[in-house]
C-alpha cells in the first residue's frame, strides 16, 4: 500500500538531489513475482517449503498464547509434517520455508562480528502469501542473488533477517553473501530516529536548507571514521571507505554539526551554483520572478551573503533587503535606531553622497568615517543608520559593500525614504 508512485519518485528523486548515482536501470521487486514465484516451487519441490493452512483464528490464539506466556510470536509449525490430505478445501494455503531443526545458524557479520542464533527461536517463515505474493524475505534473496549482490550493508534492525535469509539461500544452493549490519542512527536525545526529531525524508533536510555535498560528508562521517578526518570530499570517501571504520554503537545525528558543516559547504561553493540553489527560494518569498538585475545583483551579493548564513533558508531571508520594491521594511530594533539624530545625520551625509564620483565600498566608507570625525562621533553612529536604513535590519553583510551592490540610485532613494521622516 506504501509503494505509490509519487513514494516511488520520491526515492528516486531524493537520491538524484543528494547526487548518489546507480548502476543499470531500477529494479522493482513487485515486477520479480514470476522469477520469486518459480524459486519457492523449487524448494517445495526439493521438500524445502510445505504449504501451511493455518487459518486466521489459529494464528491469533498461537499468538495470544505466546503473550500469555511472555515469549515472541513463533508459528508451530503444525502444518509442517502434516499429510496433504487433511487440508481444508476451497483454502488457498501460504507457504512456508521448512527451516532447519536442532542446531543453531552461525553469521558473521563485518561490523557486528560472529552472530550465533539456535533454530529452536526461528519459526518457518512464510515466503508465498496465501494469494501467491511473495514476501520481502523471499523476493529479496532472489533479487539479490540474480542482481550478483556479493554484499549486503544495511541497518542492524535487519540482523534476525540475516540469520533467516542464510538458511533460505543454503536450501538454494547459492553463495551467502557478505553481510554488514550498520548501527542505526538516532535522534540528539540518544533515542530512535522518529518523526517527533522533525526530520525523516531525504526531501526534510533538502526543504531544511542543506547542501547535497554536505549532507553527504555528515551522513558519511555519521557512525564511520577514517581517522580525525571531519571534512572531505565524496571521492575521498568513495577511497577510503572500509567496513572496518564502521562503530558497533548506534550514532546520534547533532543538527548544529550538520549546520557548521553545510556553512563551510556554502563557503566553498561557487557562487553560480549557489545563486542556482537560492534563487527559487528567493522568487517564492518575493512572489514574483526574478529579473537579470535580480541575478546579477545576487551574485553580487553572495560573496558577503555567504559568510553569514548556516543554510539555503537562512541565506534566502538574508537577501531579501536586496530585492524589495520600495524601502525595506524596518524591524524593530532598526527602527530604534533610526532616531531624530540618525536621521538627521543621514540627511547631512546624502548630499555629500550624491557628489561622490566613484561609486565604490572604499570610496563611501572615506566619505563616511570622515563625516564622523567632523561630527565628533563613533563610526558605527553613521553606519548602523545606514544599515538601517538600506536593509530594514541590524545585521547584515558589510554596509559599504551593501552601497555598491544596491548602486547609487537604489542606495540614494532608500536613504532619501529614511530621512524624508525627519519631524
Amino acid at each position: 500500500k506504501r509503494s505509490t508512485p509519487e513514494a516511488v519518485e520520491a526515492i528516486l528523486a531524493g537520491m538524484k538531489w543528494l547526487g548518489l548515482d546507480w548502476d543499470g536501470d531500477t529494479v522493482f521487486q513487485s515486477k520479480q513475482a514470476p522469477r520469486h514465484n518459480e524459486v519457492a516451487a523449487s524448494l517445495l519441490a526439493a521438500g524445502h517449503a510445505y504449504p501451511c493452512y493455518a487459518s486466521k483464528d489459529e494464528l491469533t490464539e498461537m499468538r495470544e498464547l505466546a503473550k500469555a506466556e511472555g515469549r515472541p510470536m513463533r508459528y508451530d509449525g503444525r502444518w509442517r509434517d502434516r499429510d496433504a490430505a487433511d487440508a481444508p478445501k476451497d483454502v488457498p494455503p501460504v507457504i512456508r520455508f521448512k527451516g532447519p531443526q536442532g542446531g543453531e545458524t552461525i553469521v558473521n557479520d563485518a561490523v557486528m562480528g560472529e552472530v550465533r542464533v539456535a533454530h529452536d527461536q526461528l519459526d518457518d517463515m512464510v515466503l508465498l502469501r496465501a494469494d501467491g505474493t511473495p514476501t520481502y524475505m523471499l523476493a529479496v534473496v532472489v533479487d539479490d542473488h540474480d542482481m550478483g549482490v556479493t554484499h549486503v550493508i544495511r541497518g542492524a534492525d535487519h540482523l534476525n533477517n540475516a540469520i533467516r535469509q542464510s538458511n533460505l539461500i543454503a536450501a538454494m544452493g547459492w553463495e551467502i553473501p557478505s553481510y554488514a549490519h550498520v548501527p542505526l542512527i538516532h535522534g540528539p536525545d540518544g533515542a530512535k530516529l522518529s518523526k517527533r526529531h522533525g526530520a525523516l525524508g531525504i526531501e526534510t533536510y533538502r526543504d531544511m536548507g542543506y547542501l547535497p555535498g554536505a549532507l553527504r560528508n555528515y551522513l558519511s562521517r555519521l557512525g564511520w571514521s577514517h581517522g580525525d578526518d571531519e571534512i572531505f570530499s565524496t571521492d575521498q570517501a568513495v577511497e577510503w571507505f572500509g567496513l572496518g571504520g564502521i562503530g558497533k554503537s548506534a550514532a546520534r545525528i547533532d543538527f548544529a554539526k550538520l549546520e557548521n558543516l553545510n556553512g563551510h559547504y556554502m563557503r566553498e561553493c561557487p557562487d553560480s551554483e549557489l545563486a542556482a540553489v537560492a534563487s527559487p527560494g528567493i522568487a517564492a518569498a518575493l512572489d514574483r520572478a526574478l529579473t537579470e538585475a535580480d541575478q546579477a545583483r545576487l551574485l553580487k551579493a553572495l560573496p558577503g551573503l555567504k559568510e553569514r548564513a548556516k543554510n539555503i533558508n537562512e541565506l534566502v531571508e538574508n537577501s531579501l533587503f536586496y530585492f524589495v520594491d520600495g524601502a525595506p521594511e524596518l524591524d524593530q530594533k532598526a527602527a530604534k535606531i533610526l532616531d531624530q539624530d540618525a536621521r538627521e545625520r543621514l540627511g547631512r551625509l546624502m548630499p555629500i553622497l550624491d557628489v561622490l564620483l566613484d561609486w565604490q565600498a572604499g570610496q563611501i566608507e572615506a566619505v563616511v568615517r570622515a563625516l564622523a570625525e567632523a561630527e565628533g562621533v563613533k563610526m558605527v553612529k553613521i553606519a548602523q543608520p545606514l544599515r538601517a536604513g538600506l536593509t530594514g535590519k541590524t545585521v547584515s553583510p558589510g554596509i559599504f559593500d551593501i552601497f555598491q551592490i544596491l548602486g547609487r540610485e537604489e542606495s540614494m532613494a532608500r536613504l532619501t525614504r529614511v530621512a524624508k521622516k525627519v519631524s
